[in-house]
């Protein structure tokens, strides 16, 4: 069966790697990247490769909400359902640490972004669908005011890792909330140091095989082994469901956390 994936983030990295393996098992991918020309070129050369597969494309910038709210409804004017969702794109070091929102770069890419953007979509899922969150093995406690915008934080991996477990708590709290007859959301730490982008510029080290990231999120888009797993962490580096960093197994910090990232959203979508 062929299915329509969205992947953000898929210029390259393991977003690209992803969409590549997707489109030649013979799926409907919805490339996103933030760069128009880049994003062409990749459309072009998955096109070239596809058998029985399918390609589209979308450009928006992500640490900007407004562009979430575009990119939701372009996808929603062109499709009445996806199967997956893999929110991929990312951002760790930047010399713009602050969107034009007044947010933390980090928290407005890797957590409010992949929150809008999926709830906007949430009416084209189905029940058997699937909304891949990219987690990390660095996960910090997440303060709220920062995460709203209010106290910056001067650390890049300590923002890093306060947006990755913010995700990963919203995603296991919307498991909990919506239950059955609701997609599945799984948050998957693709695994550590991998040669992306972002490692490179980050820690500047070359990185682990990008491939290692790429077949984990095939397996948690489309295999059986995750058809039950709504709610659960893949950590990537031992290849099995493990805890989460404790904040995101204890409901008030959860419900804090949660309450930040609707109110930011409420407040910036509502202007």
């Amino acid at each position: 069966m062929q299915k329509t994936i969205l992947v953000t983030g898929s210029t390259d990295g393991i977003g690209l790697e992803t969409a590549k393996i997707l489109v030649s098992m013979g799926h409907h991918v919805l490339l996103h990247g933030r760069n128009p020309a880049k994003l062409e070129q990749v459309e072009n050369a998955l096109s070239a490769l596809a058998n029985n597969g399918r390609v589209e494309s979308y450009m928006a910038v992500l640490s900007r909400m407004a562009d979430v709210e575009t990119l939701a409804q372009a996808i929603t004017e062109r499709h009445n359902q996806i199967h997956v969702l893999i929110n991929n794109a990312g951002v760790f070091k930047t010399p713009d640490a602050i969107t034009q929102d007044g947010l933390d770069v980090r928290f407005a890419v890797n957590t409010l972004a992949p929150c809008l953007l999926t709830k906007r979509l949430l009416p084209l899922f189905g029940s058997s669908a699937r909304i891949i969150n990219l987690s990390s093995a660095a996960q910090s406690p997440v303060n709220t005011e920062a995460l709203m915008g209010r106290v910056r934080l001067s650390d890049d991996l300590e923002a890093y890792a306060q947006s990755k477990l913010a995700i990963t708590m919203w995603s296991r709290h919307m498991a909990l909330m919506l239950k059955e007859n609701a997609p599945a959301f799984i948050a998957v730490n693709p695994g550590s140091l991998l040669g992306t982008k972002m490692v490179k510029e980050g820690f500047g080290m070359v990185g682990k095989d990008i491939g290692i990231g790429a077949d984990i999120l095939i397996r948690a888009s489309l295999s059986d082994e995750f058809e039950t797993a709504s709610g659960q962490y893949f950590d990537n580096d031992s290849g099995s469901f493990v805890s989460p960093h404790r904040d995101a197994l204890d409901p008030q910090k959860t419900e804090e956390v949660v309450r930040a990232i609707e109110t930011v959203l409420d407040d910036i979508t509502s202007v």
